[in-house]
């Protein structure tokens, strides 16, 4: 029975089976076969809708097309459309509409000219139209580059904000208006015009002194289209079109014409190079010089190990704090370990037997960082602070960056004793440094005087030591008559001194080179960024401007 019962049970579920299979077969259920016709319909469409996104760099015909085609729209003032034709709409869109609406640009024809790979140069010929003024015609080169978006494959306009004008950068506005300063007429200290175009490497200077002082010298605002530099930015605004001039205002500045031509022809010899001149009794700059001229001004703030030009302001923390005196004894071994370190001389150089003012002389880094024991992490911040003036907010009239001597232990104090660590300089920093090494008093650079915006400068909380400013200043004389400074300050007469300076920095070939120095009443420094010794590369362009202001 059992046995019976079970072959009826098998029997007819066998026989549903056949019934299921046989009613999907025939459409006799409509829900499974729907369904099921539905999914077999859905991948097969998937299969069909796969397309290959297209990759690599766009063809010479989609470069040109697309760089004719955003070209054409953005000439029609079809802003979404050419928007559209790069890889960032949003950021498109509000730079070409600020174009006609801020810059106030009436007509536009913008001319592709011949391809470079992915890089399309154009001409742009604009019509400026403000209220109250007559069409003013501008023109001026520009490009693009095509590239391919990732997603879709098509090619698209690599979008820039360099694009719309090729001085733009990230966050910067274009506009035409009213200058928000007015125009002025920057004197040297005797009277002379000072101008970009006779002083290229002032140009940056003189657009900060007319951003600042503008309205306080008295002169009457322009329409200018001019670059509204982004908050934040170190670099001032830019006129790059004047549609009615307006009155100058007069700014004395404390520049020497003929210092300041002396600085540009020493730095035009190097591709890379920055100097200052400044006057020890009063802290007045006179010159500022840069190679190359335009840009960014790294004489005023950069921010550059100072390499051995720091031991000047080392000496002075030694000397204070009883550590080294001229005429003492001073170890200048081969080698010296301080925070899991080892540091050595230039060449594994050593003194048997020698005295501090041979090991500054010489340049001896053993000298110095084995001195670092008995020094407080914060020693040589304080002296650098509250002698030499660094880190103080310097008001100069320009924006400047004013050092940094961190407090830092174990190795880092150590390399900061030789201006490595984390030791940033300047040219003005370290001409600052000479100027109060051979006065024994800080004054703080300035380049327009305090009286004009009442500015209150910057002021060190203590004066040099008597006794240390004597013994610094024949430490500098000693290294600019038979050490490391001999060869460029050769032939030098009258009181002066002076310290060189290689600073490694990491993926370079060679250290920057550095030179400080001062002589009577003139004091100045200089940087040759991947040059080699301080002596050979920024000394003869320091001497030259020590000699010329003689």
């Amino acid at each position: 029975m059992r046995s019976g019962a079970r072959a009826a049970i098998v029997s007819a579920v066998f026989a549903a089976m056949v019934v299921s299979v046989a009613g999907c077969g025939s459409g006799q259920d409509d829900s499974s076969g729907s369904k099921d016709g539905a999914n077999a319909g859905a991948s097969g469409d998937e299969k069909n809708d796969v397309k290959k996104v297209k990759t690599g760099p766009p063809s010479a015909t989609e470069v040109k097309t697309t760089a004719r085609e955003f070209l054409a729209a953005w000439s029609a003032g079809e802003t979404a459309k050419a928007a559209a034709l790069t890889d960032d709409s949003d950021a498109a869109t509000a730079a070409l509409s600020g174009y006609r609406k801020k810059a106030h640009i009436d007509k536009v024809e913008l001319n592709p000219g011949q391809a470079s790979g992915a890089k399309v140069p154009f001409s742009v010929n604009a019509r400026i139209a403000y209220s109250g003024e007559s069409s003013v015609p501008w023109t001026y080169e520009s490009s693009l580059s095509v590239t391919r978006d990732t997603k879709t494959g098509k090619p698209v306009v690599d979008w820039q904000p360099s694009v719309v004008h090729p001085k733009l950068g990230k966050g910067d506005t274009l506009k035409t208006g009213e200058s928000e300063a007015p125009p002025i007429k920057a004197v040297d200290r005797d009277g002379t015009e000072l101008t970009a175009s006779d002083h290229p490497t002032l140009k940056g200077v003189l657009s900060g002194l007319r951003e600042r002082y503008g309205k306080k010298a008295g002169g009457k605002a322009g329409v200018e289209t001019f670059i509204s530099r982004a908050k934040g930015s170190k670099s001032p605004d830019e006129t790059l079109k004047v549609l009615s001039k307006g009155t100058p205002g007069t700014l004395k500045t404390t520049i020497d014409a003929k210092l300041q031509r002396t600085a540009e022809q020493q730095v035009s010899k190097k591709s890379k190079a920055s100097v200052v001149a400044v006057k020890p009794s009063t802290g007045e700059i006179l010159a500022v010089a840069n190679s190359p001229a335009s840009g960014f001004n790294p004489a005023l703030q950069g921010s550059y190990a100072p390499g051995s030009t720091m031991k000047v302001i080392t000496s002075a923390t030694l000397i204070d704090k009883g550590l080294a005196a001229y005429g003492k004894a001073h170890p200048c071994p081969k080698y010296f370990s301080y925070g899991g370190w080892k540091f050595q001389n230039d060449k594994k150089f050593e003194i048997k037997n020698g005295t501090f003012e041979q090991s500054f002389a010489r340049s001896c880094n053993t000298a110095f960082i084995s001195q670092a024991p008995k020094l407080k992490d914060d020693d040589l911040t304080k002296e650098a602070r509250d002698v030499f003036g660094i880190g103080l907010n310097w008001q100069t009239g320009v924006p400047t960056f004013d050092g940094a001597v961190p407090v830092q232990s174990a190795a880092s104090k150590a390399a900061s004793l030789i201006g490595q660590g984390g030791v940033r300089m300047n040219p003005l920093n370290m001409a600052s440094v000479s100027a109060t090494a051979s006065t024994g008093t800080f004054r703080q650079p300035y380049l327009v005087a305090p009286s004009v915006d009442n500015r209150t400068l910057a002021k060190a909380s203590k004066t040099m030591k008597s006794s240390t400013k004597d013994q610094l200043r024949k430490l500098m004389h000693l290294t600019a008559t038979s050490g490391t400074a001999a060869e460029a300050m050769s032939g030098m007469s009258g009181d002066f001194g002076a310290k060189t300076g290689s600073a490694e920095v990491d993926n370079q070939e060679k250290p920057n080179g550095w030179f400080t120095a001062y002589n009577g009443d003139l004091a100045a420094a200089g940087v040759v960024p991947e040059g080699g010794h301080g002596g050979d590369t920024a000394g003869p362009i320091v001497a030259a401007l020590l000699r010329a202001g003689g």
